[in-house]
């Protein structure tokens, strides 16, 4: 049995999303063994803060957005196989979906902490972002009508 185009692309923007959760939550434990760039923003925005409170401090972000990269990508799967299911649900789980992601990404993004700054440096806030623009996408596909044999479908009255 094929796939329709419509449900394909649905299922291509899901898994994408999926691959970008995955990445935004690989990238800071890329961040530690390279650039450092969270260990550096922490230490910019704590001055007083010695390297073991700066290590700890980054470890407990990694805990943290690994438990959010954890359930974000049990969200995509579960709404990956909603769709392909058929399920009735698939559309108002992606509405949530595109909504926690959101929210996730933007409050990585742009909540600051007692320092001033944002908590994260705005590199690894806008990787998080990454996965709610999957997210809107998969949205869009899924609450938009399927062509019917390349024509747009007639009007409901």
């Amino acid at each position: 049995m094929t796939t329709p185009r419509h449900e394909r692309r649905t299922l291509g923007a899901l898994y994408t999303g999926l691959g970008l959760t995955v990445a935004a939550t690989v990238l800071p434990y890329v961040d530690r063994v390279t650039t450092h760039l969270l260990a550096d923003h922490i230490r910019d925005g704590y001055p007083g803060y010695t390297p073991s409170r700066i290590d700890a401090a980054v470890t407990t972000y990694l805990v943290l957005l690994s438990v959010i990269g954890a359930l974000g990508a049990v969200a995509w799967l579960g709404t990956a196989r909603a769709v392909k299911a058929g399920r009735r649900w698939a559309r108002p789980a992606a509405l949530v979906l595109f909504v926690c992601a959101a929210t996730v990404g933007l409050t990585g993004l742009l909540t600051t902490d007692t320092s001033g700054e944002t908590g994260l440096p705005p590199a690894l806030g806008w990787a998080g972002m990454a996965p709610s623009m999957a997210a809107l996408l998969a949205v869009a596909f899924l609450w938009s009508r399927p062509r019917v044999a390349g024509r747009l479908p007639r009007a409901r009255h």
